[in-house]
């Protein structure tokens, strides 16, 4: 698989239909998808290794594994992908990590890896994290990696209105 970024602990690459066991121990798991109020099915799963294929084919990026060199592990995923918030499609770094990788900088690295790349390769303005007001974790690393909260908006899961946040930072200085 092609490396699409890379520091000296991890690298990012494309998801593949190899990577769907890897994404259900992420997706399914209860305590990881708290923020999207419950694990996915196997179907949205499905959908949503789908959607990042063809984001790729699209847009060329995605959310993309992120993969441990040393030991050669899928440690969860990372990328940057568009986001609706409110009628305005947004520019934004997500990531979701298996929890048995939880608070070992992988999150910050990744994001970082790919603040990078939207600044460097994609010639990005601004760019942005949107991150449930509840996940101090999230919201620690969109801060590590200088975002600040610009809007507080609310997300509808299955008829339930959640506060999330959008941290963003200019790109262009």
């Amino acid at each position: 698989m092609k490396k699409i970024i890379e520091n000296e602990r991890l690298y990012l690459r494309e998801l593949s239909e190899d990577d769907l066991e890897d994404l259900c121990a992420i997706l399914q798991d209860e305590e990881t998808m708290y923020a999207y109020e419950a694990p996915f099915t196997d179907e949205k799963v499905s959908d949503w290794l789908n959607w990042n294929l063809a984001s790729y084919q699209k847009n060329q990026f995605g959310l993309w594994a992120i993969v441990d060199k040393n030991e050669e592990n899928f440690v969860g995923q990372c990328g940057i992908v568009y986001s609706e918030v409110e009628g305005k499609n947004l520019l934004e770094i997500g990531y979701l990590l298996n929890k048995r990788y939880w608070h070992n900088g992988y999150a910050s690295e990744a994001s970082a890896l790919c603040l990078n790349y939207a600044k460097n390769i994609l010639q990005a303005q601004k760019i942005c994290s949107i991150i449930r007001d509840t996940n101090s974790a999230s919201q620690k690393v969109a801060e590590n990696n200088g975002m600040t909260i610009v809007q507080e908006f609310y997300k509808d899961y299955s008829g339930l209105p959640v506060k999330h946040y959008v941290y963003s930072i200019d790109l262009v200085k």
